[in-house]
């Protein structure tokens, strides 16, 4: 089992190099960082954790400019994003970003994306709320487009990419490693078998019920039922938990860190280090 971690490091939190170098050092499998560009302060969109809005959410760090730094001051630590608001993003540009740390760190990258959750920061960016799950699948289509190993061209409903020259590529060819997060039913599982490599769930429970579900999806899409990936994400660990997940196949957990200063964010690994 190997335990990554994430955190929503801000302006005011411990240092991606310093908790990159602390992981690393521990034997922690991986950094991933959520991503928010910004927080409108008339908000109608309820926090999905229920009451009020944490505020590290308004100070959150660019998670790839993060991860860059991480980067490179480490060998063998896993990269995330946990999720990149694909929407939100210009595509080519996304690609060129992701492509970038990728290769840069060695192929580390795991590109958790999502649909989000906050419609007004969404409607910012000129998303049409309604549409915004099409509108990221067709966006990782563009993506892998500009990241094949041939001049691809693509065209579709939110946009289109000539063929064209797009280096650097992922390094295990293709794309790097796909996760996308959210709730369970038949709308996400059918995407996430036509174009990723798995699942990040949050908070990893009911799993009884959705990984059948998943799976079933994942077999009718023609899929190879050993390369689906399911990562349980911001989960408190127990040995029982763990066990649990070891029988149901999982093999990497991410286990959620408090935004907070260096002290405070040590004294938290030192907690889970253990379950290395």
């Amino acid at each position: 089992m190997r335990i990554a971690t994430t955190i929503f490091l801000t302006d005011e939190t411990i240092t991606p190099v310093r908790i990159a170098r602390e992981l690393e050092e521990r034997g922690f499998a991986g950094l991933y960082l959520p991503e928010h560009t910004h927080i409108p302060v008339e908000r109608i969109s309820p926090y999905p954790a229920g009451g009020e809005l944490p505020p590290q959410y308004g100070r959150i760090l660019d998670p790839f400019i993060a991860l860059g730094q991480a980067a490179a001051v480490t060998e063998t630590l896993g990269l995330g994003t946990g999720i990149t608001l694909v929407a939100q993003h210009d595509p080519i540009d996304l690609a060129k970003q992701a492509a970038t740390l990728d290769h840069l760190s060695g192929g580390r990258l795991t590109l958790g994306i999502g649909y989000g959750w906050n419609r007004e920061e969404a409607e910012d960016h000129g998303v049409e709320w309604s549409s915004r799950r099409a509108l990221v699948r067709e966006r990782v289509a563009l993506m892998r487009a500009l990241w094949a190993e041939e001049p691809t061209a693509y065209q579709g409903a939110f946009g289109s990419v000539r063929a064209s020259y797009a280096y650097p590529k992922p390094v295990r060819g293709g794309a790097p490693r796909i996760l996308v997060g959210g709730a369970p039913g038949p709308k996400l599982f059918a995407h996430i078998a036509e174009y990723a490599d798995g699942w990040m769930p949050v908070g990893g429970g009911g799993f009884s019920e959705s990984l059948p579900q998943l799976r079933q999806a994942w077999d009718a899409a023609g899929r190879d039922p050993g390369d689906l990936t399911i990562v349980p994400y911001a989960v408190a660990p127990n040995p029982g938990k763990l066990a649990h997940y070891e029988e149901l196949g999982i093999d990497e957990i991410v286990v959620l860190l408090p935004s907070a200063d260096e002290v405070t964010v040590l004294k938290a690994l030192d907690e889970y280090t253990p379950y290395l």
